[in-house]
């Protein structure tokens, strides 16, 4: 093959593909300076990347890489072809040209496996604006704004990245920095207290939709395992006697440890079980099909949740998700009350244990009376779902969330109302739309015990004679 006798640069205007093809003895060319004979392949790549400066070539070794870098163990790196640059070994295998795009750029490791030395990889990255956590995230950023936003006060938000730190953590790699902490738990916390699709807030934090719905799973998580044991548990004996006696005070009935109330949570049809989850309540309320599961809370005299049971179907009464409940486990078995009582509303059975209103008619006047003080401690507990509804949007609509991760969110939700309500981190829930209803079903059975109905009767006439009634309407 005869090879002209020009400049070994005047006629190298190849095209990538013709480049490969004359290594790899697929075409025949013509580049001045050098004759093709059996060994035309490698005496030409040996001669062309000498003049460069950039090459050591070994027989025993034919593959070879450029740009600085150092052969490992025999086999080479490829890295993309772009912009006329040769950043590869050469073979006998196709080489794919790199993708380049406006939204995208490449970001470059300085260290390759076990450390390459000069080795160097180009990964490509999308190009995302993060310009508006970093203003939320600036310590002159209003905190007014911040508590509309995240439900939260700043300090709240600050104490919620210190417990998480050690769980959420990340460490850096070769090919790009790991999500801060606080980002981290942010992308969480606004998903939580706005609902806002995960669209909307992979572009608020400059992040990618499924990094977005990662973080919610694992943020929620990290909740469930680090903060509940310290903000929603069964009070100890000395939290027990406050509780009590601020119930009593309240409504004159004597130990009393908490309020029991099933609320229920939209979801979109499931794809199994779907009747199950058919809430009759609400469809003929809201005249749609509607779709929810159920959330169970004991709530103290302050508001706060000390129990609860997440996800049960919505086609359930409260007392059918009540009989699955650790909660009616423990009570049942006389080990978690340790004498006191829980007060239920019209949908739960009056229990040895548990305290339900009168549901006949023709009530007398002690049965309106204990009826009365039942409500106002029921509705301890109807206020305290109504708030944290209210600061966790997500509660409030239909989620597109798989069905078996919601109770994970539906707890963490819980969590983080406890810490703001033990921290008094008050919102404004007139513009937050509080109003919330959730359909009581009369239980059928609405006596489970011959005892338990002579007590309340008791209790009932106790009220009335000793001036704790307020039943000035009926005299």
């Amino acid at each position: 093959m005869e090879i002209s006798s020009s400049s070994v640069f005047d006629d190298f205007n190849w095209s990538e593909t013709d480049f490969v093809g004359a290594f790899s003895g697929n075409r025949k060319r013509s580049v001045s300076g050098f004759e093709e004979d059996s060994s035309s392949v490698m005496e030409f790549l040996s001669a062309f990347l000498a003049v460069d400066g950039n090459l050591k070539m070994s027989e025993e070794e034919p593959l070879v890489v450029l740009n600085g870098g150092n052969e490992i163990g025999g086999k080479q790196e490829q890295s993309d072809l772009g912009h006329g640059n040769l950043n590869g070994f050469v073979d006998s295998r196709p080489i794919k040209r790199a993708r380049f795009d406006e939204d995208a750029t490449t970001t470059t490791s300085d260290e390759y496996g076990g450390g390459g030395g000069g080795t160097q990889r180009r990964v490509w990255v999308k190009n995302r604006s993060k310009a508006w956590w970093e203003q939320v995230d600036s310590p002159f950023f209003p905190d007014s704004e911040f508590k509309k936003g995240f439900g939260m006060s700043k300090a709240t938000f600050n104490m919620i990245c210190d417990e998480l730190e050690s769980s959420v953590t990340k460490k850096d790699t070769t090919l790009r920095s790991a999500i801060p902490v606080r980002q981290r738990v942010a992308v969480c916390i606004w998903r939580l207290a706005t609902g806002e699709a995960l669209r909307e807030v992979s572009k608020r934090f400059g992040l990618g939709i499924s990094t977005c719905h990662k973080l919610v799973l694992e943020v929620s998580t990290a909740i469930r395992t680090i903060l509940m044991p310290k903000f929603l548990k069964w009070p100890d004996e000395q939290k027990m006697m406050e509780v009590t006696k601020k119930f009593e005070s309240i409504s004159g009935i004597p130990n009393v440890s908490g309020a029991v109330y099933t609320s229920h949570i939209p979801i979109i049809a499931p794809k199994v079980n779907v009747g199950s989850y058919f809430n009759k309540r609400h469809t003929e309320r809201n005249r749609k099909p509607s779709y929810t599961v159920t959330v169970q809370g004991v709530v103290d005299s302050n508001g706060t949740f000390t129990d609860i049971s997440v996800g049960w179907p919505g086609s359930l009464s409260d007392d059918q998700v009540l009989e699955k409940s650790s909660l009616y486990q423990g009570a049942s078995s006389g080990g978690l009350l340790r004498g006191s009582w829980i007060v239920g509303n019209s949908g739960h059975a009056l229990r040895d244990w548990l305290l339900a209103p009168y549901t006949n008619n023709g009530l007398s006047w002690s049965q309106h009376a204990y009826n009365e003080k039942i409500e106002a401690i029921q509705t301890i507990a109807k206020e305290s779902f109504s708030r944290m509804k209210a600061r966790w949007r997500c509660l409030q609509k239909r989620t597109e969330m798989k069905l078996q991760d919601l109770p994970l969110v539906i707890g963490a939700c819980c969590i983080l109302h406890n810490i703001c309500e033990m921290r008094n981190d008050e919102m404004d829930y007139e513009t937050a739309n509080a109003s919330f209803f959730d359909d009581e079903m009369i239980e059928e059975n609405p006596v489970r015990s011959v005892i338990a109905m002579r007590t309340r009767d008791q209790l009932a006439q106790k009220l009335l004679h000793h001036d704790h009634a307020g039943t000035s309407s009926f005299l």
